[in-house]
């Protein structure tokens, strides 16, 4: 393979600046720059040179020797001065070797061609870069770290233990053989089918960890959701006025509550007669509070906003600065009751990421889905007597498969690219 090289920091002044290089010919071109290269795995302060002699940067100099690296190939790391000009002058001399400029993600695609990742730790990194509440950090961590991928080889060795055991007794057919499988098989395949699924019904939740919850702030005009939102936010994220109808798109703003990511939305307030310009306002905000993971409605008791309350949903009443009644209330220009309403905002949510399961992406989830529908029919093919043996043998095969492609065993050659457009330049 080519040997790769590229900026793996961001791209500007920074204390420090990482180059990595990455392949057959890191070595030599590491010592071509440097000089001799520290023992692998062991740190060394080395000139980094031209080839002119000039010294460029005074740099920690790292090696690798695969397949004891990242990438599972031998690799250079140069930890340098972040200075601009330094950066361009090094990945200018790199230029001029026998290595190039490395693609996005092509660190990452070596190590999953070398087995140092699978698939699913691939799309872990992708999340862990992108992450920013702790909440995201740890769901990335947890793939990344190959605990998801584990419980997956568990499935399948199950399945595979299912699977021999149908087919030997297909093989022995025509002899008489005393063993009923069907107890074992039935309980393997029950094990994974209840974990595959009580997963795939936590991924609405591990999914909205990953990409961040919705919450809508909800009421009529003048009940104070826009000064809500600016005091939640710490920020005049909204236009805040005495008129109403001020609100007339949906305004976002996105946050961390105790680690967990959330987008506030301010809706437009709901009432009847706006004109034209509100009224597509209000359209908006029904369909977007319709759509959220949590609303909080903004409301006297007794009030109808034609918005379906859900079990979990908030209910404060406005203007608490001013109230005399003893109802939960809320204001955002004091600030009484704001904190107590973020806290129950963040226990919803935290409640419900209890239940995130293990998978985290669309393409994870539709595998598992499938791969239940044939443990399904496997089941009941068994159920139906060694004649039907052999399609819940298939079948078995078939979830097994699938399996497979969710940590990227076959059949995934199509998604690699999608999956590592992505990536920056030094991943």
């Amino acid at each position: 393979m080519d040997t790769i090289f590229a900026l793996a920091t961001a791209q500007g002044r920074a204390g420090v600046a990482v180059i990595r290089i990455s392949g057959p010919d890191a070595f030599d071109i590491g010592m071509g720059l440097v000089g001799d290269l520290p023992a692998p795995r062991r740190t060394g302060v080395r000139y980094v040179r031209n080839s002119a002699g000039e010294v460029l940067d005074e740099a920690m100099v790292l090696a690798f020797a695969g397949p004891a690296s990242f990438t599972g190939e031998d690799v250079v790391e140069l930890h340098l001065h972040g200075s601009i000009a330094v950066v361009q002058a090094i990945l200018k001399e790199l230029s001029q070797s026998t290595a190039r400029i490395a693609d996005p993600g092509e660190f990452t695609r070596r190590a999953l061609d070398n087995d140092k990742l699978d698939l699913l730790q691939v799309e872990a990194l992708g999340d862990l870069i992108s992450a920013e509440t702790e909440m995201q950090r740890q769901q990335a961590m947890r793939m990344l770290s190959g605990d998801v991928s584990q419980k997956i080889e568990e499935w399948r060795a199950q399945l595979i233990r299912a699977a021999a055991l149908i087919e030997a007794t297909i093989d022995f057919a025509d002899e008489d053989v005393p063993v009923d499988v069907s107890e074992e098989v039935q309980a393997l395949l029950g094990s994974v089918h209840s974990d595959m699924e009580r997963n795939v019904q936590g991924y609405a939740t591990a999914e909205r960890v990953r990409v961040g919850f919705e919450v809508a702030i909800v009421g009529r005009p003048n009940t104070g959701k826009s000064t809500l939102l600016n005091n939640i936010a710490r920020r005049e994220a909204a236009i805040t006025s005495a008129q109403a109808g001020t609100t007339r798109d949906i305004i976002e703003v996105r946050m961390d509550l105790n680690g967990l990511p959330v987008t506030i939305l301010d809706t437009a307030g709901l009432r009847d007669g706006a004109d034209d310009v509100e009224s597509k306002g209000i359209e908006r905000a029904v369909e977007r509070a319709t759509a959220a993971d949590l609303r909080i409605f903004i409301m006297e008791p007794g009030e109808d906003l034609g918005i379906p309350h859900l079990t979990q949903d908030i209910v404060v009443a406005p203007m608490a600065d001013t109230r005399s009644d003893n109802l939960p209330s809320v204001s955002g220009k004091t600030g009484e009751g704001v904190q107590r309403l973020v806290d129950d905002v963040t226990a919803v949510l935290s409640d419900r990421v209890q239940s995130a399961g293990l998978v985290t992406h669309e393409r994870h989830r539709r595998a598992f889905v499938s791969s239940v529908q044939n443990l399904n029919a496997a089941s009941r093919s068994v159920g139906n007597g060694p004649d039907y043996y052999d399609i819940a043998a298939e079948e078995v095969r078939t979830a097994i498969r699938e399996l497979e492609v969710v940590i990227g065993r076959v059949d995934v050659e199509n998604l690699l690219g999608e999956i590592f457009s992505s990536f920056c330049l030094g991943k």
